[in-house]
Order: C-alpha cells, then sequence, then structure tokens
C-alpha cells in the first residue's frame, strides 16, 4: 500500500531503482552462481556448458553490438523477456503436477493460461507507442499495429476464462485445485496487467516485473541450496534458516549487484552517480571498445537467462531437483518438461 503513490510516478526514484533494479533484479541473477560455480558437485558435472556458453554468449553480443547497439539491446530484451516468461510457466507447473496426473489438453489449458497472462500484457505494449518505459533501452521492442493488442485481449479474455471454469469444475467434481498453481496465475496476471497495461509508468513497471520474479527465484535458489548441501561447509551455513544464515546468502548477492551496477553507471549510464558514492568516469566506451566491453557487463544476465534453460528442467536431466525442492508427490510422477 506504501507503494502506490509512488507507482503513479512516471520515472522510477533513485530509491527504487535501489531496491528493485540492483537488489532484486541485479542480486537474482548472481543467485544462478550457487546452483552452478559454487556448486562443487553441479559445476564437474556440466563443465564444458558452464565454460564455454558464457563465452559463447560474449561473443554473439560482441558481433551484435557491432551491427548496431539496438541489435545487441534488441536481442538481450526479447532473450530477458523469453525467460521471464518460461520462469512463471515453471512455477506453475511445479505446483500443477502436484494435483496428479490430467490430460494432455488440461495442462495445454494450464500452459496456455500462465502464457495469456503475460503475452497479452508484452502484445499491449508493442502495439501501443504512448508506453513510456522500455526493457532496457528505448525502442529496443519492434511496433506492432494497434490491432493486436484488441486481438490479444479477446485471447487473453478467452483463455482465463476456459482456465477458471475448468478450474470450477475440478472443485465441483472433488478434483484437487492446488492453491499454488492460482496464485502463480493470479499474481502473475495481476503483476503483469498492472504493471504495463493499467499504468503507464516506469516505475509500476519495475515494481511489479522485478519484484514478482527476483524475489521467488532468490527463494528457489536458496531452498533448493538448503536441501541440497549438506557438506559442512560455508555453503551449508549460508543457506540455513537463521538470521545469520540469510543476511550471508543474500549479502553477497547484493555486494555483487552493487559492484556490477557502479561500473555500469560509472562507465556507460551515468544516472546515479550519487548511489555509488559519486563515481562517474569522464570516459566512455564507443566504437570497438564499446562492443568489447557492454557485452562484458552484459554477460552476468545473459548468461543467467540462458543457463535458465538447463537449471530447472524437471526431465530428469537435474538429479535430485525434484527431492531438493520438496515437489515429490505420491500422486504424481515428478518429471515435468519445461523450464523455469
Amino acid at each position: 500500500m506504501l507503494l502506490i503513490p509512488a507507482l503513479r510516478a512516471p520515472d522510477t526514484p533513485p530509491w527504487g531503482w535501489l531496491i528493485f533494479v540492483v537488489f532484486i533484479d541485479v542480486g537474482h541473477v548472481y543467485a544462478t552462481l550457487y546452483r552452478t560455480y559454487l556448486d562443487p558437485v553441479e559445476f564437474p558435472r556440466r563443465r564444458a556448458l558452464y565454460t564455454y556458453l558464457p563465452v559463447a554468449a560474449w561473443l554473439v553480443g560482441a558481433l551484435l553490438y557491432r551491427v548496431s547497439p539496438l541489435a545487441f539491446w534488441r536481442a538481450l530484451a526479447y532473450l530477458a523477456v523469453f525467460h521471464f516468461v518460461r520462469q512463471q510457466y515453471g512455477f506453475m507447473r511445479a505446483y500443477a503436477h502436484l494435483e496428479g496426473p490430467k490430460p494432455a489438453w488440461e495442462q495445454r489449458l494450464e500452459a496456455a493460461a500462465i502464457y495469456a497472462t503475460m503475452l497479452y500484457p508484452l502484445v499491449y505494449w508493442h502495439a501501443d507507442p504512448a508506453r513510456k518505459f522500455w526493457w532496457f533501452v528505448q525502442g529496443d521492442f519492434l511496433a506492432l499495429n494497434r490491432a493486436a493488442g484488441a486481438w490479444a485481449g479477446g485471447a487473453y479474455a478467452a483463455v482465463l476464462g476456459a482456465f477458471a471454469g475448468r478450474q470450477l469444475w475440478r472443485r465441483k467434481y472433488g478434483l484437487e485445485v492446488h492453491p499454488g498453481k492460482l496464485a502463480v496465475i493470479g499474481t502473475t496476471a495481476a503483476a503483469w496487467y498492472v504493471g504495463i497495461v493499467a499504468t503507464n509508468s516506469d516505475f509500476a513497471f519495475t515494481v511489479t516485473n522485478i519484484a514478482a520474479h527476483g524475489i521467488p527465484y532468490y527463494a528457489l535458489v536458496w531452498l533448493y541450496g538448503r536441501r541440497a548441501w549438506k557438506d559442512g561447509s560455508w555453503r551449508e551455513r549460508w543457506h540455513e534458516a537463521t538470521v545469520s544464515g540469510v543476511l550471508a546468502f543474500a549479502g553477497f548477492l547484493l555486494a555483487l549487484a552493487y559492484l556490477e551496477e557502479g561500473v555500469w553507471d560509472s562507465l556507460v549510464w551515468k544516472e546515479h552517480g550519487a548511489i555509488f558514492f559519486g563515481t562517474t568516469a569522464s570516459w566512455a566506451p564507443a566504437g570497438g571498445m564499446a562492443a568489447v566491453l557492454i557485452p562484458l557487463l552484459a554477460l552476468p544476465q545473459a548468461t543467467h537467462y540462458l543457463l535458465d534453460a538447463w537449471l530447472w528442467r524437471f526431465d530428469g536431466s537435474n538429479p535430485g531437483l525434484s527431492e531438493n525442492l520438496g515437489l515429490l508427490s505420491p500422486k504424481a510422477s515428478p518429471i515435468i518438461s519445461g523450464t523455469s
């Protein structure tokens, strides 16, 4: 409730940028480290992937930036969108499988429902030039005809209506409707509609989009590590349900996020110098140096987006994942197709 007046502001205030962009969004990117490079079991298991994928991402990013800066930012924006959408789908499927076996058409309806909660606002955004915010840089999304927003809105209402009807039918005939599944779909619908369609504010978009994405990711990684790491090391201590454990877990990520954004702001954006003790460099990368440096600075994000296509698959490729997330159910197999 305290944020409601601020959500109407067209721009994100500095304190909001620090909390939501730096500490939640950038911080959750670095949470991937716990699941990959800092895991003594996981890293050797996929050493080639974790070594060569960042190199490939940087090279592709450098080539795109050489084509044009907008090509680079546009590619990164759509990769981010894909990542955000797939994470919510993964959360929904994790709860839906606990309801037990169901027909393939019903699984497709559930998928359509969670996708609709995000794709309609995204299409609306693409089709409405009056939106005063963007994903990374101005113009990073392509423009669609205004009619696309109306068509997407009709499909949105039809899909969510069919999904709601199916849930009422399940209730009526005594089939389980897991509250987690409904919570993911409901909160995703609310966050994306409010942040993109209902308001025309950079801050509203930042709060709703990032909070609904980053905070659950922090929790997901912490929960996984708490159950996976029982080796007496710092990893186990940092995943304990204690104040010191949580502070160590989160503090490491917040420090990395603050450091990264300080470099970004000093060299590239030059917008929040006061937050970083006034450290703004007079030099800015340009030309070939920018094509090398900008994709390198964006590499933690790009690597996070790409690695999530492997890290959270419930298809047997991640041994112990279901057990470590507490998603085993006597009603259903822990196998869930899809990624986070």
